[in-house]
């Protein structure tokens, strides 16, 4: 076995190690948090009074035996591992019979509709304004680079905020909350589409601005960098033209941004949780708040065991990535000179 497989057998063990880690501390985070689920569904049912103190106690015990809860933690944590390897992620406490599956299936689409070109147009256009402000300088250089600056170090629900204040409650040019028009349901027809569409603007800026101030920051230092290369200097010493050089430098400059626009697909589903939240947006986030607050234990370990497997995925799949693409660390881990 080569130094450079090797490598590789090292970097599956550690994510079969942190998965196997995760996966407990997945479990047992929810379960550490003060109060019963039951308790609260009970309470609520009792909240009426028509119901018996005695018939509350056999809703109470029916509840807990359904749930599982009435038994040890190991044997709790044993069944979820049974459960997971057929694919099984038990039923909603608050919405009990609904599969937890059927209700990430809802709500990832919305996630992954919102995030995923918000992610992708952002790392675009701001890796080119990065790599044009560090290389023409000037008034481009003072103008974008303070605007990027404060754009990036903004938390995603400031911003959310903001825009929803002017172009919500001030110029009511978009809707404030929601994915879509209360009172519609989804479907494939053009009044759904067209207010989807009408409600999707500024989540999606909210989150694409952000983004574009982060990639910008950063390709502008790896392009600064870079200009002190020796062969930036040959290059226009030979009188090569603009163009060329500014894609030599993109291209230098790419290898820590191909890692962050990894890492930031692969976090797509615990990212922005606060903007969904703000916007009342139908998606992972939203639908993890409201587990949350409702103590749903296993739509919050359906969420969070989701997140876990696509960041620790795409961490994985970037250290796998670097062994090929980057010459230096194959060289250093096949002993090449």
């Amino acid at each position: 076995m080569t130094r450079f497989q090797r490598y590789l057998l090292n970097k599956v063990l550690w994510f079969l190690v942190a998965f196997a880690a995760a996966l407990v501390f997945n479990f047992l985070l929810i379960r550490l948090i003060p109060g019963n689920p039951v308790d609260a569904m009970v309470q609520r049912m009792s909240a009426g009074g028509n119901t018996s103190g005695e018939a509350m106690q056999r809703i109470y015990r029916a509840y807990m035996t359904e749930f599982g809860l009435d038994k040890p933690l190991w044997r709790q944590f044993l069944i979820y591992l049974g459960n997971l390897a057929h694919g099984d992620l038990g039923a909603s406490f608050r919405q009990y019979p609904t599969p937890v599956l059927q209700l990430i299936k809802q709500a990832l689409p919305w996630t992954i509709a919102l995030q995923l070109p918000a992610i992708v147009i952002g790392w675009i256009v701001g890796n080119v304004l990065g790599v044009l402000v560090a290389y023409k300088k000037g008034w481009l250089d003072k103008v974008l680079f303070p605007a990027s600056l404060f754009v990036s170090t903004m938390p995603f629900y400031c911003l959310s905020i903001i825009l929803v204040y002017l172009l919500a409650v001030v110029w009511r040019v978009f809707p404030a909350s929601g994915g879509y028009s209360f009172s519609m349901a989804p479907g494939w027809n053009w009044n759904f589409v067209a207010s989807a569409a009408q409600h999707y603007v500024l989540p999606f800026a909210s989150l694409m601005l952000v983004f574009i101030g982060g990639q910008a920051i950063g390709m502008r230092a790896m392009s600064v960098y870079e200009l002190d290369a020796d062969y930036v200097r040959y290059s226009r010493s030979l009188g090569v033209k603009d163009n060329r050089i500014v894609s030599y430098i993109f291209r230098n400059g790419m290898l820590p941004q191909i890692t962050g626009l990894a890492l930031s697909i692969g976090g797509m589903v615990s990212g922005a949780l606060i903007t969904e939240i703000v916007f009342s947006y139908p998606g992972i986030g939203f639908l993890l708040f409201g587990a949350i607050r409702n103590e749903d234990y296993p739509v919050v370990q359906g969420i969070t065991l989701l997140i876990m497997i696509a960041v620790l995925l795409a961490n994985f799949l970037v250290e796998i990535a670097y062994g090929f693409i980057d010459p230096r660390i194959r060289a250093s881990e096949t002993g090449e000179r």
